[in-house]
């Protein structure tokens, strides 16, 4: 059977829902200063889901998938030289895979573009049975035995709604909800994380290329 892959140039869309855990010891300053500002500890560690609600990119139909995500950062993200790796849903036909790689490396330009740019060591992407669920407020996430984390958004004054970062520039979404980690560990690639108790941060996702 042909595979038959989009070209670079077809647009792509993607919404749904991204969570992400990190290593800073408070909400990460780089949503506010748009990666101006050093993380906490100096440099970033972190890893991150996303959920797919709707896409598509050519043909292609990307909804109801799942990609996860690595990210080691040396200092200033606005510096570039991160290392990134990728797992994807096992779910995935080759088409599928192959197009989400493209689009979370940079390659298919749009909003994820960026990685093209500040990404100085791409790890690769594999295949790996990826969930990712809310429970409440709470999401959990699991990619393999490579990723387990759960995050769970920190009550503001009113109503008990989150507290949240709104009318942003920043890269993933304009509104940033702020959270904890209650579980995020990660075993990949000599990394060995743990970061409950630390940085999270949750956002409504709403992507586009090229």
């Amino acid at each position: 059977m042909t595979t038959t892959i989009p070209a670079l140039t077809e647009t792509w869309t993607i919404t749904g829902e991204l969570i992400l855990n990190c290593n800073c010891t408070v909400f990460c300053p780089c949503v506010a200063s748009l990666g101006k500002h050093p993380p906490t500890e100096g440099y970033c560690q972190a890893w991150s889901g996303v959920r797919i609600d709707k896409g598509s990119c050519g043909g292609v139909d990307l909804s109801g998938l799942n990609v996860a995500m690595l990210l080691d950062i040396p200092g200033k993200m606005e510096r570039g030289n991160w290392t990134l790796a990728l797992w994807i849903d096992d779910r995935a036909t080759e088409e599928q895979f192959a197009v989400l790689e493209s689009i979370f490396s940079g390659s298919r330009k749009g909003t994820t573009g960026l990685f093209k740019l500040l990404v100085g060591k791409y790890l690769g992407a594999e295949r790996a049975p990826i969930t990712f669920a809310r429970e409440g407020d709470t999401r959990t996430f699991s990619a393999g035995k490579i990723i387990n984390g759960a995050v769970t958004p920190i009550k503001g004054q009113r109503n008990g709604e989150p507290v949240m970062i709104v009318n942003t520039q920043y890269w993933m979404g304009p509104e940033v909800t702020v959270a904890e980690a209650s579980l995020g560990r990660v075993r990949a690639f000599g990394r060995v994380w743990n970061f409950e108790g630390r940085s999270a941060e949750i956002c409504d996702i709403s992507w586009v290329g090229p």
